[in-house]
């Protein structure tokens, strides 16, 4: 918290190469024409946009197009689209990223990839470029931070679910990871890298960009100012889909991560949910409850003092009022049990290799092997 605090109160120098800003699409998100008209709007001076579908008739063009025509400002970024086809050894997304990339305008020196859930603020292109003046930097990244729209149990829980991953970015660019729904890195850099060969059969665009950067000894910034609101309601079972493909995906590309999100669910299940049976057994045989009672509440009292001071933190850059509502707050404050909970039977689900994403399912043998099962359209 104190890093994004300190880098919201800083004023960047001002930095804005040519850029070309990567969109892959698959079917149509909630809100999507917000999102894009967003994008068109960023305060910088010279962007193009490429949206990139397996299909030229992927509804999400037409909304597209739409948001474009509506569009007040008609000066704009460069608009183009770009048929990938189907993936046949890699997931879709990183197929078409890897088409859209041989697309690019001659003259961008900066390669920017942003997801069709994201709804970026003004400064959002400006802010995750800028810090690529430093020739030490190879990449900056921002993160999503989920809003419910209409609310409701399930949409506010997968909120606090990826508020713990938003944690783990901060001032350390060696452990920092690029997030591929909002992430900048140098053209030259990507293709010093051979990034576009490396995405050959794998399923995860940023965990594979990350692991060769790391591997580089290369930096990689979080912008704070990046954090992109994802404005998203979803129901119970697509909450279990998205969490639990998220922790699928770390197995194979950071088992590391993946045994230590394992482990520290299982230690807080066994502590927490364990105390609060004992509390629960002790009053029913008529014993003391008093000590675990104690523990219970100081647990749970601090945990939802770090989520109301992330939350906080987080509201400084998105002034959004869903995004600061009473019922987010009490969301962050109150549910980080039940999210903690969550991660462990993510965790346990993640043995099994095969996700589902955007309409596709994917057996994924190794970090560099991806087998399409099936396309349900």
């Amino acid at each position: 918290m104190q890093y994004l605090q300190k880098e919201i109160a800083e004023d960047a120098d001002d930095f804005t190469p040519a850029a070309s800003v990567i969109v892959p699409c698959r079917g149509i998100d909630q809100e999507l024409k917000e999102n894009v008209t967003a994008l068109f709007a960023q305060d910088y001076p010279a962007f193009e946009v490429i949206f990139v579908s397996d299909r030229a008739d992927d509804p999400a063009f037409a909304i597209v197009r739409e948001a474009k025509t509506s569009f007040a400002d008609t000066s704009g970024p460069i608009m183009r689209f770009v048929e990938a086809g189907p993936a046949t050894d890699t997931s879709q997304k990183v197929h078409n990223l890897r088409i859209a990339v041989g697309k690019v305008d001659r003259r961008s020196e900066v390669l920017v990839f942003i997801d069709t859930d994201a709804r970026p603020q003004p400064f959002w292109l400006r802010a995750l470029v800028t810090p690529l003046r430093d020739d030490t930097l190879a990449a900056s990244t921002g993160y999503r931070w989920f809003v419910p729209v209409r609310g409701g149990l399930a949409s506010h829980l997968r909120a606090v679910w990826n508020a713990a991953i938003a944690s783990a970015l901060g001032a350390n660019r060696t452990k920092n990871f690029c997030w591929g729904g909002s992430t900048a890195i140098r053209r030259e850099m990507f293709e010093r890298l051979n990034i576009g060969d490396r995405w050959r059969g794998t399923a995860s665009d940023d965990f594979t960009v990350t692991r060769a950067l790391h591997e580089a000894g290369l930096g990689i910034k979080f912008v704070p100012q990046c954090l992109t609101p994802s404005f998203e309601d979803c129901s119970f079972r697509e909450l279990v889909e998205f969490t639990t493909r998220q922790l699928k995906i770390t197995r194979i590309y950071a088992a590391h991560l993946w045994k230590s999100v394992l482990l520290g669910s299982v230690i807080f299940v066994l502590a927490f949910f364990g105390g609060i049976a004992l509390v629960i057994y002790s009053a029913v045989t008529g014993h003391s409850f008093v000590k675990p009672l104690v523990v219970i509440l100081l647990m749970f009292t601090l945990g939802a003092m770090k989520s109301h001071l992330r939350l906080r933190a987080v509201c400084k850059v998105i002034r959004h009022p869903k995004a600061d509502s009473f019922s987010a707050t009490l969301a962050h404050g109150c549910l980080w049990p039940v999210a903690s909970a969550l991660y462990l039977y993510n965790g346990l689900a993640a043995f099994s290799r095969r996700i589902t994403w955007r309409g596709v399912t994917y057996e994924l043998k190794s970090p560099t092997e991806t087998v399409i099962i099936r396309r349900e359209n």
